[in-house]
């Protein structure tokens, strides 16, 4: 492997040096634990770099395709899998930098590096050559692999299947077209939504992250309709970042796509190799999960009303006043202070965002024997915002490198996300490489309890990604189904408002003192409050999703009115609308979820389920099962099908029940 690789290295480098400089990628990093070298990555590094890692890839394919003995899992699988290096360290730094530090500089890049990229994937996925040595040891006997060498080849073997290596040559030059179009539009989608994003602060005052916090405060009401149409009107303005014309030029392609593999839509091409499988599951899934949530809504609305009548005859509002979108986070508001007697501004004073990230590492500790090293003078992306952790075993051994990037400015597109800057894995000379992991966040000094929730479900994803102890990348951390993937940090959303460790992290801003029982009391019967809600506008836009990507054409569709057909037939109420409207739904249209925002709800069931045995304890940080958890699940990755370890670590199917009690929708 690597000796193949060194010319291409050698060779590229040269080409890519400027003034005696050498492109960082086409180096060794000399660097701790080998972080890459932010400071010293210009932008005109990466397009160069790209072509070598295509280069080296394509290089280390031939000589599999042209070996003349038989072909093995080690000199096909195993080789593959290691082709990747220099695309792969061009990807860990690419992908988080333009989502947190763009610029118009980056912007080209990506337009020339998106092709790349999807141009290079399809002419792996339609090697045929390449395939029928992976056909021939996946048709073969597999018994002396190990299991994870199995899943490994039996995602090779689905991958090329599910992408149209068996298609015939013009079927496939019309995916080349397809896959490429797709890529570049949905980039341009990502780039409008965070212009879009932007202008609203400017508007407004508070970024898109704040807007909940916002309207659960702004006593005006008529401000509250106007951010509450400038949030929901997102690439839906007739300017320049206009989304929908670009939407529906996505969902052609897809459909298109979708029909050439064989498929009525992109739904049922999409979900086939995933955990629900078929449209028809997830549709049946949603439903039952919608109608609960709507009746539990619905009550809700009941409660908000009497406490806007009561500002009626105050003469606070008009006569006859109802509630609407804009008043929903409001009024629940008022309502959670009248029945918990909760004040948000004494929550907030409580969780301070270092405090808050402190506890996420104490329960880390507590549950994984995790233990975190801050660490100066490191490279980093962004030195003003990002702080950099070492991460160990007790043993002292390393389990990887750590960072954190929650503060908002206006380069990083809105919300809260977790990405691998490394894999874990094994390289051909049997060194185990950690992974390097980020959280990226958009939040402020104190943090209400969503927030709080927020910071501890990025380090579920981190710990998923930092702990795994997999030997190929394809499988390892979080690699795996895209509706599995969300269970791990769901369920490390369980621990935030424990109140042993709460009684570890949360201390008031001010005096200094831990956050009292009476308070943590309130917090914990409160995390159902307003369920009915959360619940439905989650549930709404997962079904939007599937609708969206049930249909067999785009011809004549009229966003507006397809949005307003799909509401009205799940049975939305007026006063709640979906969690993202289409023009700004960036999990479909841009972030890799299409057809599968339904995995929030569907692992949480699992992870709910999982919890349930922990709340079984006589203590919840019981060590034996946390241990367990870790080894089953966080160790493992995508080695194994999911359910196989949920049942080996449960010892049963997963039932529903906790997900429905965690959400208050029964008893």
């Amino acid at each position: 492997m690597k000796k193949s690789i060194i010319p291409i290295v050698a060779v590229m480098a040269l080409s890519a040096c400027t003034q005696n400089r050498t492109n960082p990628f086409l180096t060794e990093w000399d660097t701790p634990y080998g972080i890459p070298p932010f400071q010293e990555i210009q932008p005109s590094d990466y397009i160069p770099a790209i072509k070598a890692g295509i280069e080296q890839q394509n290089e280390v394919i031939e000589s599999i395709t042209s070996d003349t003995e038989a072909p093995t899992f080690e000199n096909t699988i195993a080789r593959l899998e290691l082709s990747r290096d220099i695309l792969s360290r061009v990807e860990g730094v690419l992908w988080n930098v333009t989502e947190t530090d763009r610029t118009d500089e980056l912007d080209s890049v990506m337009e020339e590096a998106i092709p790349l990229f999807s141009a290079q994937e399809d002419n792996v996925s339609f090697n045929k050559k390449l395939y029928e040595r992976v056909a021939q040891i996946y048709n073969g006997d597999q018994s002396r692999l190990t299991r994870e060498q199995q899943m490994v080849l039996k995602l090779y073997y689905e991958n090329f299947v599910h992408n149209g290596v068996n298609l015939p040559a013009d079927k496939q030059e019309q995916l080349k077209k397809i896959n490429a179009d797709i890529a570049s539009k949905t980039q341009a989608i990502g780039n409008n939504i965070l212009a879009e994003s932007n202008a609203f602060k400017e508007k407004f005052g508070i970024s898109v992250s704040e807007y909940p916090d916002a309207m659960t405060s702004t006593t005006d009401r008529e401000l509250r309709r106007q951010m509450l149409e400038a949030y929901n009107m997102r690439g839906h303005n007739g300017n320049a970042n206009d989304n929908r014309k670009l939407v529906v030029e996505v969902m052609d392609l897809r459909i298109k796509k979708a029909q050439i593999m064989g498929y009525k839509c992109p739904a049922e091409y999409i979900l086939e190799d995933k955990m629900a499988h078929d449209p028809a599951t997830v549709d049946a899934f949603l439903d039952g999960i919608m109608k609960s949530a709507v009746a539990r809504a619905k009550e809700e609305v009941a409660d908000m009303q009497q406490i806007m009548d009561e500002d009626i005859a105050a003469g606070k509002l008009e006569a006859g006043s109802k509630i609407e979108p804009w008043d929903w986070w409001y009024y629940a508001e008022r309502v959670r202070k009248q029945k918990y007697d909760l004040d948000e501004d004494l929550i907030k004073s409580y969780f301070k965002l270092e405090n808050v990230v402190n506890g996420i590492f104490l329960a880390a500790k507590e549950l994984y024997g995790v233990n975190m090293e801050k660490l100066d003078d490191v490279p980093a992306y962004n030195a003003d915002c990002v702080t950099t952790y070492k991460v160990t075993a007790d043993d002292g051994s390393l389990i990887g490198i750590f960072t954190t990037d929650y503060l908002p400015r206006e380069s990083k597109r809105g919300g809260a996300w977790m990405n691998n800057v490394r894999n874990q894995y094994f390289d051909a000379q049997g060194q185990e490489i950690r992974p390097i992991i980020v959280n990226v966040g958009n939040l402020a000094e104190y943090l209400n309890i969503d927030q709080v929730q927020t910071v501890f479900h990025e380090f579920g994803h981190a710990l998923h990604g930092l702990l795994t102890q997999c030997h190929y990348p394809s499988v390892s951390g979080t690699s795996v189904k895209r509706d599995f993937v969300e269970t791990f940090s769901q369920f490390n959303e369980n621990w935030a408002f424990q109140p042993e460790l709460l009684a570890k992290y949360a201390f008031h801003r001010e005096t200094g003192e831990v956050i009292p029982q009476q308070l943590v009391d309130k917090i914990i019967n409160a995390l159902k409050f307003n369920q009915g809600f959360m619940t439905t506008e989650l549930c709404a836009a997962s079904i939007l999703d599937m609708k969206w990507h049930e249909l067999e054409s785009v011809e004549g569709i009229d966003i507006d009115e397809f949005e307003k057909r799909v509401c009205d037939e799940m049975g939305l109420i007026p006063e709640i609308g979906p969690r993202y409207r289409t023009t700004y739904f960036n999990h479909i249209f841009s972030s890799g979820y299409a057809a599968g925002y339904y995995g929030y709800l569907w692992a949480e069931v699992i992870d709910k389920d999982a919890f349930s045995l922990f709340e079984a304890c006589d203590n919840v940080f019981d060590h034996e099962l946390a241990t367990r958890f870790k080894e089953t699940f966080l160790y493992r990755g995508g080695s194994e099908e999911p359910m196989t370890l949920f049942r080996e670590f449960a010892g049963r199917e997963p039932d529903n029940a906790a997900f429905l009690r965690g959400r208050g929708l029964v008893e």
